[in-house]
């Protein structure tokens, strides 16, 4: 699928070229329809047409946590754990 932006071209950096700035647009997107939950690390890479060590340095930089647990399945681990230890 191809998009078509309309740009000011007063927006670019000066050393920023159309290239340059469809790659960046391309990966903040990626970056948050991963972050939204949109899109799987593996879709995000697609989407953005990096490696995994580009999209998850991407993410470090940016602050995006790359693994979600949520408090109920550390809960559930910890109980399973101790579980095993006193068996």
């Amino acid at each position: 699928m191809q998009i078509t932006l309309e740009i000011p071209d007063h927006v670019l950096l000066p050393q920023q070229d159309k290239t340059s700035l469809a790659q960046l647009l391309k990966l903040h997107t990626a970056l948050l329809l991963f972050q939204s939950g949109q899109l799987s690390r593996g879709a995000a890479c697609e989407f953005a047409g990096v490696d995994i060590y580009t999209f998850l340095a991407a993410c470090k930089q940016y602050h995006i946590e790359t693994i979600s647990t949520d408090m109920d399945e550390i809960e559930a681990e910890v109980i399973r754990f101790k579980q095993l230890r006193a068996a």
